[in-house]
């Protein structure tokens, strides 16, 4: 049987588990394909370059009908040539000859299919009853595939059956790169002649990719085995690894995508330090620094590492007992919960006399203030995730003089806006 007729065999047989994986997603305008990598793409949609949202909503809806309906390439390919032109969506990796879109639909539409398919499949083999019978996977390689993945094929080849959270299947659940068909299924132990350990050196990445061997850049992850992981969370474990003018740039890009549940888990975390008065290392990511401001904070001696800007719970405890004890020039809590929101339309000033990085901001009629501590190498967490790291923490906030921002211990930053 031809490897496209049993693709079709596989991916055309549309199941519950699949289809709500793939509609659970939020769509995410990018530039670049590892704008988002691994764990991300369970919580978004993306199509790399597609930075508007009714096209990336179109793209959407013609991969959602692929999964849905089983719908062929070929259906595919004719609904992405509509849409493309139909909101005159020009300069896509692939545009301008026919072996360029052959390759680009196909990787959107094989990719989104393979994904989805894994990560349903995954949450049928996390069934807790299922588990029960059937704790252990073994890992299964594709025959099919017209250049097989040397790694690929002997874990298949020597049925490497491992317990289903042995971390193995973290990094190396499959799909394990692109056009990897390979797959897991379920059984109740090992069988004679089974491999029960993965190869010597399974998890050492690659400089290369970053990646164990034979997992290609960016699918070192489980499909499926991150939905219940906050988007802005994933993003912002993107943001501190990212160069201070990218990551303020991709912020720019991803930060609509993400508000609802960025401000969400900011307020959870004024709420929580608030009525508990305790600190526990906790921060949630308030905005980041914008373009036009990195470049300005560098051309007055102070470059910036990465453009995230974080709030600790430590620092919020200490602003909340100011408001507790209704000491003059405090914010109010409402105010905190708030600072993504005013972070957006902040005027952003350098300190020249106590080094740090001040948004101001219009705070129920008066004119508040944050300061912002740069380049700070401290432990963060965020979610379950806990990271030493160098990056922008909010140090302390407070009601400023409007009149003293215009002294000369402030120098006013570039924003962009017009």
């Amino acid at each position: 049987m031809p490897a496209s007729a049993a693709l079709a065999n596989v991916l055309h047989r549309p199941f519950a588990e699949q289809a709500e994986f793939f509609r659970r997603k939020t769509n995410l305008p990018t530039q670049a394909w590892d704008d988002i990598r691994q764990a991300a793409h369970d919580r978004a949609f993306v199509v790399a370059g597609a930075a508007k949202a009714d096209l990336l909503d179109d793209l959407r809806q013609a991969v959602d009908k692929a999964i849905a309906q089983g719908t062929t390439l070929a259906e595919f390919r004719r609904d992405f040539r509509e849409i493309v032109a139909r909101r005159g969506w020009t300069g896509w990796t692939g545009e301008g000859t026919a072996g360029g879109e052959a390759w680009r639909t196909r990787t959107i539409y094989e990719t989104n299919l393979r994904t989805s398919y894994a990560a349903g499949r995954h949450r049928q083999l996390t069934d807790p009853d299922l588990l029960t019978v059937r704790p252990y996977w073994r890992y299964v390689h594709s025959d099919l595939v017209a250049r097989p993945r040397p790694q690929h094929q002997r874990w298949g080849d020597s049925r490497l059956t491992l317990r289903h959270d042995h971390p193995f299947w973290q990094t190396h659940y499959p799909p394990n790169g692109w056009g990897c068909r390979c797959r897991v299924v379920a059984v109740r132990e090992p069988a004679a002649g089974d491999a029960t350990e993965p190869p010597d050196g399974w998890d050492a990445p690659l400089e290369s990719t970053g990646a164990p061997a034979g997992i290609d850049r960016g699918w070192a992850y489980a499909p499926g085995a991150n939905t219940a992981t906050p988007l802005v969370d994933l993003v912002g474990q993107k943001l501190f690894n990212l160069d201070a003018s990218i990551g303020a740039e991709m912020w720019q890009v991803l930060e609509p995508a993400i508000r609802a549940e960025q401000r969400l888990a900011l307020t959870d975390l004024v709420d929580r330090v608030s009525a508990t008065m305790r600190a526990g290392s906790e921060a949630a990511l308030v905005g980041a620094v914008a373009p036009a401001t990195v470049t300005a904070l560098a051309g007055l001696g102070h470059a910036l590492e990465s453009a995230d800007i974080w709030l600790r719970d430590t620092e919020l405890l200490h602003a909340l007992r100011d408001v507790k004890a209704a000491r003059g020039g405090a914010l109010s809590v409402q105010t905190w919960r708030d600072l993504s929101r005013l972070l957006e339309t902040a005027t952003p000033y350098w300190d020249n006399t106590d080094p740090a990085l001040v948004y101001a901001f219009d705070a129920q009629g008066s004119t508040g203030k944050v300061l912002v501590r740069i380049n700070y190498r401290d432990k963060l967490r965020s979610g379950e995730r806990r990271t030493r790291l160098t990056s922008n923490f909010v140090r302390t906030g407070g009601v400023i003089d409007a009149a003293d921002l215009q002294g000369s211990r402030y120098t006013p930053l570039a924003t962009g806006r017009p």
